[in-house]
């Protein structure tokens, strides 16, 4: 199955009850008024958009009604699935262009992120970059052992110190890793706890300190790990964690499993950080690269099978094996 496919089915759930509620909408209403719009925001929030996004997605739309001079109802899904992509559209890319580069991965327990880690390990593997993965989760029993299991099957490198260790010594290790070993890709796994802010706060300070001397000039993601079946929760985790450091760029994952795929457009609209990944199923290549274009095409298109594997975009993959599921990092 190519990457657009495991999309489409990644989504299907969210399109499924999404879709439903705009075509009851649409069919329930024979011209664009306001009493259109205050059913439409309505639908949006009950979609887990909420009411800031949906505030803004229906005042973008009267704006492109203004300027497009529709006046059908039917013309709306056509116009908001424009206006979805372009509120998605911006730096969705991951940013690695030195040598080594660094992934700081942060997230709290069971959001995916130790799974996350072995699957974009496996993906950036593929694509030909050396990767090593610092297990920096020193704190959760059984951490750095989950973590060495999918690296094993990503077939990259770890470099793991005892449970309970200083999660700086094994990043300051890493980096030397890295560097003697000629990597690419250097992945950091932290402890994923929010509990204490500021306990959190200096943590990931103090490893963002090393990477920055050990490798000074190294492109750095930080990318924040949330699990799409929380809905709401996720965009307020995104805002806790906005608070503790800057992220670069958000990672969904289980979106296979929910119907509120929709936290995608609050996550960005209002806190500013895109989604540059997605977790679309069960496997080692089910992480893919998140495109804009591609999500709005599949949430709003009628017939969604009109676009083959060919035509869509090499993304990345996003694996989750059941352990994901299963999994309490």
């Amino acid at each position: 199955m190519g990457f657009f496919s495991k999309l489409k089915e990644g989504l299907k759930k969210t399109k499924d009850s999404f879709v439903a509620k705009v075509n009851t909408l649409v069919n329930s209403f024979t011209k664009i008024d306001e009493d259109f719009f205050e059913e439409l925001e309505e639908t949006l929030i009950l979609s887990d958009i909420g009411t800031v996004t949906s505030e803004n997605i229906c005042d973008r739309l009267r704006a492109e009604v203004k300027r497009t001079g529709a006046t059908d109802t039917a013309e709306v899904k056509g116009l908001l699935k424009g206006i979805v992509a372009e509120m998605l559209r911006g730096d969705n890319s991951l940013r690695l262009d030195t040598k080594p580069s660094a992934i700081l991965v942060i997230g709290v327990n069971g959001a995916g992120k130790t799974t996350t880690i072995g699957k974009l390990a496996a993906n950036l593997k593929r694509d030909g970059k050396k990767v090593i993965v610092a297990a920096a989760d020193t704190f959760r029993a059984a951490a750095i052992d989950q973590l060495n299991v999918w690296t094993d099957r990503a077939g990259v490198d770890i470099v793991k110190h005892a449970e309970g260790s200083d999660p700086a010594s094994v990043v300051y290790d890493a980096c030397d890793a890295a560097k003697a070993r000629n990597a690419d890709v250097l992945m950091i796994d932290t402890a994923g706890r929010l509990h204490n802010k500021k306990n959190l706060m200096d943590e990931l300070r103090k490893i963002a300190g090393i990477v920055d001397r050990q490798m000074p000039g190294c492109s750095l993601e930080t990318l924040l790990v949330l699990d799409a079946t929380t809905g709401q929760n996720a965009v307020n985790q995104a805002r806790l964690f906005k608070e503790v450091c800057p992220i670069t760029g958000i990672v969904l994952t289980k979106l296979d499993g929910t119907a509120k795929g929709g936290i995608i457009l609050p996550i960005n609209d209002e806190l500013g950080i895109p989604v540059k990944l997605v977790g679309v199923g069960e496997k080692i290549d089910d992480l893919q690269d998140f495109i804009p274009e591609d999500y709005a095409e599949i949430l709003f298109a009628d017939d969604i099978g009109g676009k083959s594997d060919d035509d869509a975009d090499d993304s990345g993959n996003d694996d989750e094996n059941d352990d994901e599921y299963e999994e309490n990092d």
